[in-house]
């Protein structure tokens, strides 16, 4: 690769880290960091994306893009499955292990500029991205040796991709969860079809509809992670599991386990949600988005009025795409999940939603994206189910 595309490759990925900050930070936070990424241009990136090594009895994947919160690219995706695929057949490896440099990011997300550019010139990698992705989430799924997931900082998007559908994922208290893409027209995709409706109650529902965040020992609280451990104590704790001799799923629980029960980091700090729980459960229950917005309307609590405020910024197609996808994810395998969130993706790049949010909040950042159709009972029920149907010959494969 030559001086120019590295460091174009470099602006498309720092426009990635604009839209996740965006939900993260305080505007002059916000400003500082916008500014570094701005200055990114300046340098190359001499480091490879990612490091795939054999340390011990464990393969070790580490996501090393730390000055762009360590985004997932097409090229970072084509190393990771087939390194995935060789170290699940291979019987010196017990264990893999995934995680991200810089202490900031375990990954943001996913490229979404660069999606957004291939997507409006109809660039193959509008399909092969997402393509890609998720037959890595399903791998990632059905991995048959122990995967465990150092969620270390921001996890969103593609990042929840390659961590939720593993064996295990460790959240310290650097760890900040969302799936906000109803924000940028697009939907909670990587499987969350399938994760978020198992999560207890309407949880799940909750997240993917408003872009909530959920923090530190949450995660594990939400059943998001497995585990929750000291950031600091990372390290050790991936020492100790490189040097476990021919190591069970179980034995590799075992070292998770005393770690999680070590960590003493909030213990008894009540779940963000537990008080608006019953709310969540009942408000979002629904069946049509409709109804959701009518019952946060008529219960007027502080609460629900936030979240009809939050709601009313999303995009209207976004929002019905989300939650038939939730719904019908809730009983179906992974693999169907996948297959319908491609079908979906496709959907959002030959429509109007997706490419506007994008402008709305990484280009002009004026954060006022001009949704169409602008309500949701414009959002018509043979729009949506034209987004479920099968592309035939071009339908996802697994």
């Amino acid at each position: 690769m030559d001086m120019r595309s590295s460091r174009c490759d470099l602006l498309t990925l720092r426009f990635l880290t604009l839209f996740y900050v965006t939900f993260l930070l305080k505007p002059f936070s916000r400003i500082q960091i916008i500014l570094q990424h701005l200055n990114m241009s300046k340098t190359t990136d001499s480091a490879a994306e990612v490091l795939l090594e054999k340390r011990g009895c464990a393969g070790v994947i580490t996501m090393n893009r730390p000055k762009a919160l360590n985004a997932l690219n097409l090229s970072m995706i084509r190393q990771i499955y087939p390194q995935l695929k060789t170290w699940e057949k291979d019987p010196e490896t017990f264990l893999i292990i995934i995680k991200g440099t810089g202490g900031k990011a375990f990954c943001a997300g996913g490229d979404i500029r660069a999606i957004t550019d291939a997507g409006k010139v109809g660039d193959r990698l509008a399909q092969d991205f997402f393509r890609e992705e998720y037959i890595l989430n399903n791998a990632v799924g059905t991995c048959q040796k122990p995967y465990v997931a150092l969620i270390d900082g921001i996890t969103m998007g593609g990042g929840v991709g390659l961590s939720v559908h593993g064996h295990f994922r460790v959240a310290t208290e650097k760890t900040l969860f969302a799936m906000p893409e109803t924000a940028i027209g697009l939907f909670p995709d990587v499987g969350g079809g399938y994760f978020l409706p198992r999560l207890s109650g309407k949880i799940g529902y909750y997240l993917a509809l408003t872009g909530f965040r959920l923090k530190g020992r949450d995660l594990q609280k939400a059943g998001i992670a497995t585990h929750f451990v000291e950031s600091e104590k990372l390290p050790a704790l991936e020492e100790d599991l490189i040097a476990l001799k021919s190591p069970s799923k179980e034995n590799v629980a075992d070292v998770l386990n005393s770690y999680h029960m070590k960590c003493k980091i909030d213990q008894e700090k009540q779940f963000v949600l537990d008080e608006h729980m019953d709310k969540i459960n009942s408000l979002f229950s629904a069946n049509t988005m409709e109804e959701i917005i009518q019952n946060l309307k008529q219960d007027g609590s502080p609460f629900a009025l936030k979240q009809l405020e939050t709601i009313n910024k999303m995009s209207p197609t976004s929002l019905k795409m989300t939650l038939r996808q939730l719904r019908e994810g809730a009983s179906m395998n992974l693999q169907d999940v996948l297959t319908m969130e491609y079908r979906l993706s496709q959907a959002c790049m030959s429509g109007h939603d997706f490419y506007e949010g994008v402008r709305a909040v990484l280009i002009d950042k004026d954060q006022v994206p001009k949704w169409k159709p602008a309500t949701l009972e414009e959002v018509t029920d043979e729009f949506v189910d034209n987004c479920f149907k099968s592309l035939g010959n071009s339908d996802l494969k697994l």
